[in-house]
């Protein structure tokens, strides 16, 4: 493998704790030339769903041989796995608990290795903090071309979270929220591919939150004031949003609420 140069971060510590800035602090001692981005430390608390959508929406525009580390465990210090995932030329680093499903759905050629070598692990270990003491340091290796080999022992069996994907009917689609953006708007799990290979030129509506939309629109800045609407944002997954407002607070639903898709005959 090449040798790294670039590490993302996800986690949902928040930031006003030193939680980030001490992984941070573990990587650069080990790999000072490397570059650290943060994606996104504001995953909500143990939600692993929204970890691997936000995942699979960002990782794809980082250079190859990117280590791409993600610390959302609400496992931590159980016997859940570390692992890390080679998916074509980017490598993940987390807990076995389904933070990398979105990758093993979009590639059928990963591989996954359980991080096993302790030789590889700070020197005390905490059984509540291992993004410190396991997680950090592992990617900070990787970013320095250790290969997974000497890192771990390959893994048949990991976990997948189920139901990441919309449910397809002779009537339409059948999806949820996945994801609540800063501005309220409503990330579903129903991709603009999905909706193009269903609904095609045909007449269609999406129900959400009691609201019925009939048209896909191009841009935030479409409808009136106050009108909700429905389009495919820069993730490719379709959205529900409020012309100049929240979407959710005016909807009044929450992640996992439905959002389907009705083919009109």
């Amino acid at each position: 493998m090449g040798t790294a140069r670039v590490i993302t971060l996800i986690t949902d510590f928040g930031d006003t704790s030193g939680y980030v800035g001490v992984m941070k602090g573990v990587i650069l001692s080990i790999n000072p030339g490397c570059q650290i981005v943060d994606i996104t430390h504001h995953i909500s608390p143990q939600d692993r769903e929204e970890a691997a959508f936000v995942l699979q929406s960002v990782y794809p525009f980082f250079p190859s041989n990117s280590v791409h580390l993600v610390v959302v465990d609400p496992g931590v210090g159980t016997d859940r796995k570390p692992i890390i995932v080679e998916s074509g030329q980017n490598w993940f680093v987390g807990p076995d608990n389904g933070v990398f499903s979105c990758i093993f759905l979009k590639d059928q050629g990963r591989k996954v290795w359980e991080i096993t070598n302790e030789q590889y692990y700070l020197p005390q270990v905490s059984t509540t903090f291992q993004g410190r003491d396991i997680f950090a340091p592992i990617a900070a290796h990787i970013s320095l071309g250790v290969s997974v080999h000497v890192l771990g022992k390959e893994l048949e069996h990991y976990l997948h979270l189920e139901g990441l994907e919309p449910e397809r009917n002779q009537d339409g689609i059948k999806g949820r929220v996945i994801c609540i953006d800063h501005f309220g708007n409503l990330v579903s799990n129903i991709s603009r591919q999905l909706f193009t290979m269903v609904v095609g030129d045909k007449p269609f509506r999406i129900r959400v939150g009691g609201l019925a939309i009939h048209t896909i629109s191009h841009t935030y800045a479409d409808g009136r004031d106050g009108e909700v609407i429905a389009l495919f944002g820069s993730s490719s997954q379709l959205e529900i949003s409020l012309r100049n407002g929240n979407c959710q607070k005016f909807l009044q639903v929450a992640k996992g609420s439905e959002v389907s898709v009705h083919l009109l005959s």
